[in-house]
């Protein structure tokens, strides 16, 4: 069972700031629709960011309250959003030890850990939650999803920064095609809106200080944009071994054809267009997909001058300009390690529909962008392969392909 058995995408879930399920996020990417709001929050006042992208549901309140309390945040929404894949797929009729888990995380349960710190320092350590320590745990959302399902073939947690969803993805398409199980929750999940993110990141001069119009803020390609906005939420998919998928007659949103995990070896922060290049052209190469072939790419595209830059060079060697190029970070802000999952999903189903979402707030582009980027409205069409892009912090760099189901076993 060793080979490049494809890989079908049967089931998939979200919870993102523009939606509180997989549908109603991309009926609102369709529309161009914003999630960035104002902070509203009590501790807001005195930072020098004035602006994010938080969920429009508590997670908290779509869960039984006895198994909330236990939950970080980011758990939650693990949670929520593999319980929907896994009802999306049809729950497969799986054996346990040939079910595995892979989900991604930039930050982990960094929430329980600063409010936990922050009770500890107040009232003293009688106080502290007796469920902090598996709260905190990067591991925790996959851990918690393997036994919410019984997942016995593994609980494998990617932790690359804004790569980590992506990456989980590419993990579980490698542990269906080394034939070590048949099936694979897989996504990235990210919570951590907090003032002590916020100020980190805005001492890097990463995040946009802007607010006058919160849904404008958020700009990829823009010559006028001035950081990114930091989201939260997650994507989920279930992965099927293709053989296995037929059998039970699934339906398939579509098919991940191949993937590239890369390092750039260079500055812990810095975009690096070579390294994301070589990323985008080992993936081509694993799904046996030529440039001209991708009619779609999710750009990662966070809204910083040097990251947008470097990106588009990169698209623009390994694939080309002449694809329909979307960046829904726009929309939904940069959810970390959640990111990669989410423009993984808009990639597959702009195959799936045949429909692109726009760019939102892309008023005049960068000329130095040499991209054909989709902007006011979503570009309908008929694409048969799509690339998403998820790059970290580190110099992780992982481009996926998906490509349209045609049914038939492969």
């Amino acid at each position: 069972m060793t080979g490049k058995a494809r890989v079908l995408v049967t089931g998939t879930g979200a919870i993102t700031p523009v939606g509180a399920d997989a549908p109603s996020t991309w009926s609102a990417l369709l529309a161009g629709k914003s999630g960035v709001r104002l902070l509203q929050e009590d501790w807001a006042p005195g930072l020098p960011v004035h602006v994010a992208a938080g969920l429009q549901v508590d997670p908290a309140s779509l869960l039984p309250r006895t198994e909330a309390r236990r939950l970080d945040r980011g758990e939650q929404l693990a949670i929520l959003g593999a319980r929907e894949a896994w009802r999306d797929a049809g729950a497969p009729d799986v054996e346990p030890e040939r079910l595995a888990v892979v989900i991604g995380t930039g930050t982990g349960g960094v929430l329980t850990t600063l409010g936990q710190d922050d009770l500890f320092e107040r009232s003293g350590m009688r106080r502290l939650s007796p469920f902090a320590v598996p709260m905190l745990m990067a591991n925790g959302p996959a851990a918690w999803v393997s036994m919410d399902l019984g997942a016995k073939g593994g609980a494998r947690t990617t932790v690359s920064a804004c790569a980590s969803g992506a990456e989980a993805l590419s993990l579980g398409m490698d542990l269906i095609r080394a034939g070590r199980v048949d099936v694979v929750v897989a996504g990235g999940v990210e919570a951590c809106l907090h003032p002590f993110t916020l100020a980190a990141f805005a001492q890097m001069k990463a995040l946009s200080t802007a607010s006058e119009d919160p849904e404008s803020v958020s700009r990829p390609f823009d010559v006028r944009r001035s950081g990114f906005v930091m989201g939260e939420g997650a994507a989920m998919f279930v992965l099927e071994r293709e053989g296995f998928a037929r059998a039970r007659r699934a339906r398939a949103h579509g098919v991940l054809a191949g993937g590239a995990v890369g390092s750039s070896a260079g500055h812990i922060t810095a975009s690096d267009a070579d390294g994301q290049a070589a990323a985008i052209t080992l993936a081509l190469r694993d799904a046996d997909i030529a440039p001209r072939d991708i009619g779609v790419v999710h750009a990662h595209a966070t809204s910083t001058e040097s990251g947008d830059l470097a990106e588009a060079e990169a698209i623009g060697w390994a694939v080309g300009t002449h694809a329909a190029v979307t960046a829904t970070k726009s929309m939904t802000g940069h959810m970390m390690g959640a990111s990669g999952a989410v423009g993984a999903l808009a990639a597959v189903l702009a195959l799936r529909d045949g429909s692109v979402p726009p760019t939102r707030n892309l008023d005049e582009q960068d000329p130095r962008v040499e991209l054909d980027v989709v902007r006011g409205e979503s570009r309908t069409g008929r694409w048969d392969a799509a690339l998403a892009n998820s790059f970290g912090f580190g110099g992780h760099n992982v481009s996926l392909v998906f490509t349209r189901d045609r049914g038939g076993v492969q």
